[in-house]
This record gives structure tokens, sequence and C-alpha cells, in this order.
């Protein structure tokens, strides 16, 4: 064996080795840590955590200090919240790969969720878009809780007055995936035609909504209890995915969001116009294998894309203040309404999650702090 097989055989060996122990790290599961104790005089609020990764049953409701604003955040008393799949992909550190920014072993942050809308109840002396009574909603982590902070230059906008704290903590994640991946990924215009795959969840109720507002003829599919809601949403054609697969029509489309990753990358096209374009949000339901298994179509589309006239996207969206306040002007002048499935408490947190995470929720699960 020549010299230079040997260092090759001997690289190889090792990499595989490397890549075998770092597997090993990123897939453990630490037990569940303590709460560390409070100072005393430490004012506080309940919410809800989760000190491991793991189901649902982990999340625990505790009493935790309560944050303080700092001079370019406002404090605001969350008066409801929704969950959304990205709180249970973190709450499982799943796929593994979440662990490197999220912790490993155990979540660096025991804080879980995202979406809320509350009253502002104190700011810091920077601020100047907020103050002390407002109402608002936007993003930011631990919105399961009686309170959070969010700097005044993030996802924070005011609410719109004709709704409420639930329906407008439905909003941030999915509103914003929806307008995102039409607007800017899809680039859609009036005129043209456009699937949602998956469009009675909590993006895609969003999204059969904004898709009418940019003029488009909407196509949502959906399961068969859900028909009715889908078409009153604005969809000009619903299809049953139990009975039909749009995939195999002879229907052509000039953008397809992608919600529920049932599909294949190739039979996703064969639904295309030649050059329309596909959305793909998220990567699969609580069943996907844990590693790049819920990656897989977005790696093809990106090896792909450079030999097809068919733009392939992946997205994650960006949360952001301007996006908030155009959806605000929108649900104000009626043109989008949230729908609400589900409602829980604080206390009943975790259950809320299994709900979401078991899939097939018609529009957005809603936590409220009574």
């Amino acid at each position: 064996m020549t010299r230079r097989r040997k260092f090759a055989l001997g690289f190889f060996a090792v990499l595989t080795a490397a890549l075998g122990i770092g597997a090993l790290i990123l897939s453990h599961d630490s037990p569940c840590a303590e709460a560390p104790p409070l100072a005393s005089g430490t004012q506080t609020m309940k919410a809800a955590t989760y000190r491991c990764y793991g189901p649902s049953d982990v999340v625990r409701i505790e009493r935790v200090a309560k944050p303080q604003p700092a001079a370019d955040e406002i404090l605001v008393k969350v008066e409801a919240a929704s969950v959304n799949p990205l709180d249970w992909h973190y709450l499982h550190g799943k796929p593994y790969l979440i662990r490197l920014g999220a912790g490993i072993g155990r979540p660096e942050d025991p804080r879980i969720g995202v979406d809320f809308a509350g009253t502002v109840e104190a700011v810091g002396p920077a601020v100047t878009r907020f103050k002390p009574g407002d109402a608002v909603f936007g993003g930011a982590g631990g919105a399961f809780a009686e309170y959070v902070t969010v700097r005044e230059s993030r996802a924070v906008a005011k609410k719109p007055g004709n709704l409420g704290f639930r329906e407008v903590a439905a909003v941030p994640i999915a509103a914003l995936t929806a307008l995102q991946a039409l607007r800017d990924q899809g680039l859609v215009q009036p005129g043209q035609s456009v699937l949602i795959n998956g469009a009675s969840g909590g993006v895609g109720t969003f999204a059969v909504q904004l898709a009418k507002h940019f003029g488009a003829e909407v196509t949502g599919v959906c399961s068969t209890r859900n028909l009715d809601m889908v078409r009153s949403l604005g969809a000009d054609h619903v299809i049953d995915y139990t009975r039909e697969d749009f995939t195999k029509g002879s229907k052509k489309y000039d953008v397809i969001v992608d919600l529920v990753a049932n599909h294949g990358l190739l039979t996703l096209r064969h639904a295309l116009k030649p050059a329309g374009i596909l959305v793909m949000v998220g990567g699969g339901g609580p069943d996907a294998g844990p590693w790049i298994e819920p990656l897989l179509n977005p790696i093809k589309a990106a090896v792909l894309s450079p030999f097809v006239d068919q733009p392939l996207k992946f997205f994650i969206a960006k949360m952001n203040a301007n996006d908030l306040e155009f959806l605000a002007g929108l649900m104000e002048a009626g043109e989008i309404t949230p729908v609400l499935d589900q409602h829980y408490s604080l206390d009943e947190a975790a259950a809320a999650v299994a709900h979401v995470e078991a899939g097939h929720t018609r529009g957005k699960v809603i936590i409220t702090m009574e």
C-alpha cells in the first residue's frame, strides 16, 4: 500500500470517528435540570419552561424572575401567545443541528414561545415608538409567560384596534412566513395561479388570504373537514388531498407554496409551469428524521436549481417590525383575519404544544395568561 493511500485511509478513518463522536454528542439528552434558586426579594412571574429536551410533558410552569427592560426595550404584560411548530422543534431539540445554537445536552435558555400580544407596562429610556398602555403584538423569546421584553427596533408593532389579543397573538411567525413566502420568494403577481399545500394550518390560512390580497387565483390543498373553511378564506379552488393528488393533475401553477413537505421535489416540479416558482417552508412534521431528513428537499433544491428554469426556494422567515405593521394594516382593513383553533391557559402550555405537534390544526393554537 502506498504512503498516499495509507494517508487517505487514515484521514477518512479519523473523519468518520469524529463525525460519529459529534453525532453522539449532539443527540445526547441530558437529564432535566433543576430551576436555580431566586435571590431574596426578586420580582417573579409565572412562565412555561423546559429544562431538558423531550416531549411536551417536559414543559413546566415555574415562578421565574420577572424581566426588566433595557434602555432600548419595552416590557409587555402578555395577554395571549400562540404556538408554532418552531416551539416543538426546540422542545425536542430536533433536527439535532438546532442544538448547536440552542444548547448541547439540554437547552441553554429554558424559556419557550415566540408569538405574543399584550400591553406595554414599561419602556426603557431610549424607547420612542411605544409608551406604557400601548397594545402591541410581536415576537420575542420566552413568550409563554406573564411578561416579556423586546427591543423596540425588533419585531413588535401596535395592535390593530378591531381585533382582540387572542387574534393578533396568532399573527407574528405564521403570517410573516406566509407574507414573505408569497411576496419575497414567490414574487406573486395579480392574475397568477398559486397553490397552497397545507392551506388549513397556521401559515396556510394566512397564505390563502394574502395570495388573494395580491390578486392571485388561489388553490388550497387540505383535508375533507377543512374544505369549507379554506373556501371561506377566499380560495378559488380547494383540493381534498385524501381524494386527489395535485401533483398528478393536469393543472400547472405559477407558484406553489409547500407547507407540509409530503411530496418529493420532482413531483412538486411536475405541478409547476415551466418557469413557475416552488417555495418550501418548514421541514416536515414530528415523524421526520432527527438528522437531515427535514432538509432533504431544500438540499436537493439547492443542487438542482442551477440546472432548471423553475426557481426552487427554501427560506426561513425574518421577524421585522415593518412587515408586522403591514399585516396590522391589512387586519385593520378586514383583508386578513386570523383563524383560531384551540385555546389553552398558561398552566396548560404543555397540552397546547402537544396539540400543535400532533398536526392537523385549523389555524392557530392560542395560550392565554388567565
